[in-house]
């Protein structure tokens, strides 16, 4: 696949077929490394959903999906796995056009991890067991897992692939139905997934996908009766609103949610991968990452050089063309995001701190904005307590470890966090005082799909990936049976 040909119209799929939407409306899907138009995608509305309901809700029936032997779910989903395997540069190409990525970390990161989740969970499908538990001499006592039932899985458009597999393939692997709902921003990964899980034997309702609206159809599905569980990554204010609309029917939520990670570089770090991975925690992909390393806390002995160092590296980040294979820094997503991007390095040009590098779009074609760098930020200024979501880093100094995580600690987020130092008493007893769901020391920014992903307070609540995931779309039910006849 080269990258101009793709499908210039999708549609929506409900209950194993192409569709259009039911009042015919259509969604302009652009490419916001050059503004072009991309595709139409259908705009789903409330009667699609109650049609892709009604569909899921089948799919759970003993004739469908909810009639497959767990090893049988499993199969269809290592099927998936080489299906995508098979088309990997499609999904690579789809993704960095829809979504403005660089090809290379479509290619390296996004695809890969999705296929890696995919087979990951295969392999859990038949493995999903209850406990046999002693009570009595009379009784034998057990519980079993079973799927939560229909699951609305909204996911953002930040990394629209891997996060909707993140949510899909559990959910599957564990017998649920699922609708996904894409951003309007970028849909188009999520149609391919579609048909690969067609090709691979899933069964028509068991994966709906409906792009839309946010505060239409993703709030119709969050408010809907028959679906029994919203698995959302994206704002913390889109968050609480889901929680307000989720009371309804008491539905089941888990919440994957914003950050302000405190990236703490110590004096007896290793200044030249910690300024390296510095660069990547804030730069790769344009800062829109939920764990970005965006707030720096770096040691008074070695801040002037770590700042100088970190400036020059994001000099030299290399802007521009998508589908260049050497091309480091993308956009962000839309010329909102952009605004809002550079409004906030207004905001801290206004609030004292010192703009050492950036702060300026690039170029008037596409959504660039050059990586940023601030020092001289203060703890409570509006970018060090802010989610950005873009290219631009606040320096701040400590002089020791107690006021280091006074400050790390210091905002309503704790999803992620990393230490740089050569002392392995202070990583672990600092690793331990940190408020974060992730802590990284010495590296930044890995995932893996074997372990648990997520955070509490504003970062939000349930856990993504790993046996954890399983959690969020089972219910343990206890089953006594007596052995006496009475």
């Amino acid at each position: 696949m080269d990258a101009r040909s793709i499908d210039t119209k999708w549609k929506l799929l409900i209950d194993g077929k192409r569709v259009d939407a039911a009042d015919g409306a259509l969604l302009s899907v652009q490419n916001p490394a050059t503004e072009e138009l991309v595709a139409h995608v259908a705009l789903a509305g409330e009667k699609d959903l109650e049609r892709a309901v009604k569909a899921a809700r089948a799919a759970l029936g003993p004739n469908s999906w909810g009639g497959f032997r767990a090893a049988d779910r499993g199969r269809v989903l290592q099927r998936m796995a080489s299906l995508m395997r098979a088309r990997a540069e499609e999904f690579a190409q789809i993704e960095s056009q829809n979504a403005g990525k660089p090809i290379s970390a479509a290619r390296r990161q996004d695809v890969p991890a999705a296929i890696d989740t995919l087979e990951y969970y295969a392999g859990w499908a038949d493995k999903i067991d209850g406990s046999v538990i002693a009570t009595r001499t009379d009784a034998l006592t057990y519980t079993v897992r079973e799927p939560v039932g229909v699951v609305g899985a909204i996911v953002p458009w930040n990394f629209p692939l891997m996060i909707a597999v993140w949510k899909v393939a559990p959910a599957l692997a564990c017998g649920c139905s699922v609708i996904l709902k894409p951003s309007e921003l970028t849909p188009l990964s999520a149609h391919l997934l579609g048909e690969i899980a067609l090709e691979a034997g899933l069964p028509p309702g068991t994966l709906n996908i409906l792009p839309g609206i946010g505060r239409e159809i993703g709030t119709a599905l969050v408010e809907h009766p028959d679906v029994d569980k919203i698995s959302f990554t994206g704002s913390p204010g889109v968050g609480k609103s889901i929680m307000r609309g989720a009371a309804g029917n008491l539905k089941r939520i888990s919440l994957e949610l914003g950050g302000k990670s405190a990236n703490i570089v110590f004096e007896d770090a290793d200044l030249d991968a910690a300024v390296k991975a510095a660069a990547s925690a804030i730069f790769f992909n344009a800062g829109q990452v939920c764990s970005a390393g965006s707030r720096i806390l770096v040691h008074e002995r070695v801040y002037d050089e770590f700042v100088d160092r970190l400036a020059d590296r994001a000099r030299n980040l290399r802007i521009g063309d998508t589908q260049d294979a050497g091309t480091m820094l993308g956009p962000v997503i839309s010329d909102a995001q952009m605004k809002k991007v550079l409004g906030y390095i207004a905001i801290g040009c206004d609030e004292g701190a010192r703009l050492v590098t950036g702060g300026h779009r690039v170029g008037d074609a596409g959504y660039f904005v050059e990586p940023t760098v601030f020092a001289d930020v203060g703890p409570s200024m509006r970018i060090a307590q802010e989610e950005i979501f873009g290219p631009v880093a606040a320096v701040l100094k400590f002089d020791s470890d107690d006021e280091a995580v006074e400050i790390a600690n210091g905002t309503a987020f704790s999803l992620a966090a990393g230490l740089w130092s050569r002392n392995i008493t202070r990583v672990h007893t600092l690793a331990r005082r940190i408020h974060a769901g992730t802590v990284w020391v010495n590296t930044y920014g890995y995932t893996d799909v074997r372990l648990p992903w997520g955070g509490t307070r504003d970062s939000g609540f349930g856990r993504e990936l790993g046996q954890a995931a399983l959690e969020s779309y089972t219910e343990s039910k206890t089953i006594w049976v007596a052995l006496n006849g009475g």
